[in-house]
Parts: C-alpha cells; structure tokens; sequence
C-alpha cells in the first residue's frame, strides 16, 4: 500500500515541514495541490529557480510526488480558458520531468446549463488537445470523479471517446458515493480499467450545511471505506491511496498534524 497526502491539508507548511511529517507518518509521497497559498505553485521559487534544491529534498527522503493536482478544467468556455489550461499542463509536464512524476490530475469542470452532449463534444476536442503535450513529456492525465463528472456513465463516455494511454481516471472514492449516492461497485464496473490513483475523504450528511455533509477523520463517517478497500485489492489496484484533507477549504476539520497521523495509522489497520 502506498499513501500519500495532498498539500491541500497543510496550506501553511514549507516544504521541510510537509517532509519532515509524511517520513514521520510513514507515508510514500506527497501530492501538490498548492504551496503556502498558492496553487499555481510552478510560479514559485521552489517549483521554478530553485527546484532541483526541491527535488534533492525529495530524494533524500525517499519521497515520491505521485502527482501534481492541477487547476485545469476539461470543459471550457472561452478560447482563452482553453489556452490558459494548455499553458499550465504544460508547466506541470515540465515538473513532472525534474521530479520523475507520472500524473498530473484534471478537473471535468461545470458545464452550467449545456447539454450533456455538447459538454462531451468539448470536453473530446479539449482532452486530445492536452494529450498532444501529456505524450510529449510521457505524463499522464488524470480525470477526477468530480463536479459535473461524478457519474461514471459521463465519465465513461468520454473515456470511450477518448482512448490513450497517457488518460486515466483518479477516483476520489467519497465524491460519487456521498453527492450522488454511487455505489462503488458501480464506478468501479465502469471505470475500473482506467482507475491509476485514488483520493480518499470520509464524512457524514449534516443538513443545513452548504455541501449538505461535514468532512470527518477517516472511520468516523459513513463511507464505506473498508468495503472500498477490500474491492480495490481484490481487483488487483497498485496505484496510491492518497488522502485529500480539504483544510485549505474547510477551516474547521482537524488540523493537518492530528489528520495525516490518523489517516496512516486507519489505512494500515485495513491492511492487516
């Protein structure tokens, strides 16, 4: 098993610290979803200038980056949208050379009021577009079970639509089971053979709230992660179990020290 989580859960850790916690834990990598604020983190110093010092820390560690969690949506809506996405793929392709990283993830995105059909025509044009530079650095592209692409039916369409090996599905196993009541056995019948990497959250339905759950430490919510778990080893899944702690958006759940240190601990418990 490998874990990992992402900076998303420690917005305001340095990169000494973000190492210094997962050896630890005990964790295998480290996701880049931001750094000190900023998600475009190939404008910083240490993701620019100053990145091989980044990569040397890594290595010393022992460290992988599995991922590089970008901010590109694969549905747009304007032709400058479009072409900003194809500058940040391009950005993280070239970090994910210095850090010999294998994915970068990718958003569906909104599709607001269009139809779901010409949502897919766009979201084809777009993918082969940002396959062009996914194949020239040997990276591949991520879709996230997210937003307005949290069924497996729309994802699998595409997917049908688009076949590459340089395009694969990251399942955040909570967002289609908790927004849309998704069995996992379901998204896995569907999706399973272009499932590389996983997200994993748990939480519970509490009324009255914007998202109409609350995020939890894994185990003390209703997700059924055991389940989840034993089906991915069962299939034969390889890839990362890498722990998305919302703390960049959700202020109020744990902090990132009491978090990352439970996380390890259930994840290996279900190893056993």
């Amino acid at each position: 098993m490998k874990l990992a989580f992402t900076t998303l859960g420690c917005p305001t850790w340095d990169i000494d610290k973000i190492i210094k916690n997962a050896v630890e834990n005990d964790y295998d990598g480290v996701d880049f979803r931001g750094y000190l604020g900023e998600l475009d983190i190939f404008t910083l110093p240490e993701f620019s200038s100053e990145v091989q010092q980044t990569v040397r820390k890594f290595q010393e560690a022992s460290l992988e980056i599995p991922c590089f969690s970008s901010s590109v949506r694969l549905f747009t809506n304007t032709e400058e949208e479009f072409h900003r996405y194809l500058q940040e793929i391009e950005a993280y392709a070239n970090l994910c050379q210095a850090f010999q990283t294998p994915f970068i993830r990718v958003f569906g995105g909104s599709i607001g009021e269009m139809s779901r059909e010409k949502a897919y025509d766009i979201v084809e044009h777009n993918v082969l577009e940002y396959l062009k530079i996914a194949e020239k650095y040997d990276v591949q592209l991520l879709f996230e079970t997210h937003d307005d692409w949290t069924n497996c039916e729309h994802m699998k369409e595409i997917f049908q639509r688009v076949q590459s090996n340089y395009f694969s599905v990251l399942w955040d196993v909570h967002h289609p089971y908790r927004t849309i009541g998704e069995d996992p056995n379901v998204t896995w019948e569907k999706l399973g053979s272009w499932i590389k990497y996983t997200h994993w959250k748990d939480s519970y339905v509490k009324e009255g709230t914007p998202r109409g759950y609350q995020l939890c430490l894994l185990g003390e919510g209703t997700v059924p992660l055991q389940e989840i778990y034993k089906m991915l080893k069962t299939k034969g899944y390889d890839g990362y179990y890498t722990l998305e702690w919302e703390k960049m958006w959700c202020p109020e759940i744990e902090e990132p020290e009491i978090a990352f240190q439970q996380y390890s601990s259930f994840m290996k418990n279900l190893f056993k």
